[in-house]
């Protein structure tokens, strides 16, 4: 069938080879390894004369599958299916980091892909510096003759704040350094990073791309093959692979990317008026308000707004908490992208182990709220949420 251009058409059909028994949905392999023909057949599946498989932590058809159809979305060269996202997270960082290397890192990306850099990988003699992605003259300033790789999510978790994706590449780009965007905020209806000039993007498939709240996982696209086999032998090295039938849920979940996030963002929109407009609310950070500090950039790189919101309640950690304890239609959950409606406080819960002062450089205030807008009625979010902040 000819390639469609309409992205919920690329959602629906599949890019990898047709199955051939005629199955319409690609099987579920699961098996942890596949027979060869002859010896003659297993040999050259080994040096890569083949497209046979061989084992599954090496390739599986359900997988390849899945990965094509990510890799076609993202407009990349391949992908790498992966356990989580911090497996994906890690086969980046092991894929470009090395003893004596240094990365750029945006100070509020997701806590523990921050805290694994200062926690795990200066055992190995990796530095790191964290600079708000934002401000592009603090990633300039940032870069050292040993720096790699550039790390950075936008819209930023929890912060919301957005980072120029095209101005960051061309200034890595002068100096040879890598770029990896973590886009699991917008996902690839939203957000294209290496159409903007990204080397490296990836997703935790457990929120959007899945968007049901009933897996874990992660993907790694590259943009050239080069990279694509550097990411995908880190992958088999460490035993990052993901499981075929988990490969097979995030598949079928993902065919409904696009509704899903119409329906979200749309309600998020809702919220975030509301939420704005309310007098216990500091301030409230959503790309789809004119008050966002990045507005006009978010409109130029991203498709639509999101669902993701973060707001501060004029209450500090004890307002945060009340409401926490509070909502009653509002799930009191981490993770985000999935049909229902989440709340947490970063201060208290995911981003809880940084230092205060790592929290403060990373604009992780006492009062920040992060919401993660489903698909449920507009109104009883909202309802929820009056009920509570009359509490505070």
């Amino acid at each position: 069938m000819k390639k469609s251009k309409g992205f919920n058409s690329r959602l629906v059909h599949t890019s990898g080879p047709a199955d051939p028994l005629g199955s319409v949905i690609t099987p579920i392999y699961q098996t942890s390894t596949f027979a060869f023909r002859s010896a003659e057949h297993g040999a050259q599946c080994f040096a890569g004369e083949s497209d046979g498989y061989i084992y599954t932590r090496i390739g599986n058809p359900t997988i390849d599958e899945f990965e094509a159809t990510i890799a076609d979305l993202e407009n990349g060269f391949g992908a790498v299916a992966v356990a989580s996202g911090m497996a994906a997270v890690n086969d980046v960082y092991l894929a470009y980091l090395a003893q004596g290397k240094h990365i750029i890192c945006h100070n509020a990306v997701y806590g523990p892909s921050r805290a694994i850099l200062e926690n795990s990988y200066t055992k190995f003699g990796v530095t790191s510096t964290f600079v708000d992605t934002a401000i592009l003259k603090d990633v300039e300033d940032a870069i050292r003759p040993e720096t790699t790789l550039i790390f950075l999510e936008t819209p930023a978790n929890p912060t919301i704040g957005i980072s120029d994706i095209e101005a960051i590449c061309v200034l890595a780009k002068k100096h040879g350094i890598k770029v990896c965007v973590d886009n699991t905020f917008c996902s690839p209806y939203l957000q294209n990073p290496l159409d903007l000039g990204a080397d490296i993007v990836l997703h935790s498939l457990t929120k959007f791309i899945n968007g049901h709240a009933d897996i874990v996982g992660g993907i790694v696209i590259a943009k050239t093959e080069e990279d694509y086999k550097k990411l995908n032998s880190t992958m088999i090295n460490y035993g990052f692979n993901m499981d075929p039938h988990q490969a097979f849920l995030a598949r079928r979940g993902m065919k409904t990317l696009a509704l899903r996030i119409d329906r979200a963002q749309e309600n998020a929109m809702k919220v975030a008026e509301y939420l704005e407009s309310h007098p216990k609310v500091a301030w409230v950070r959503y790309p789809g308000l004119k008050s966002h500090p990045q507005y006009e950039l978010g409109r130029k790189q991203m498709r639509g707004p999101g669902a993701m919101i973060s707001f501060e309640l004029k209450g500090g950690i004890e307002a945060g908490r009340k409401m926490m304890n509070t909502v009653k239609f509002c799930i009191l959950a981490v993770s985000l992208g999935g049909i229902e409606t989440l709340i947490q406080h970063p201060a208290s819960m995911t981003h809880s182990k940084l230092s205060k002062e790592a929290k403060l450089t990373g604009g992780i205030t006492d009062g920040l709220v992060r919401l993660a807008v489903g698909i449920e009625e507009a109104e009883d979010i909202i309802a929820d949420l009056r009920q509570s902040l009359e509490l505070i």
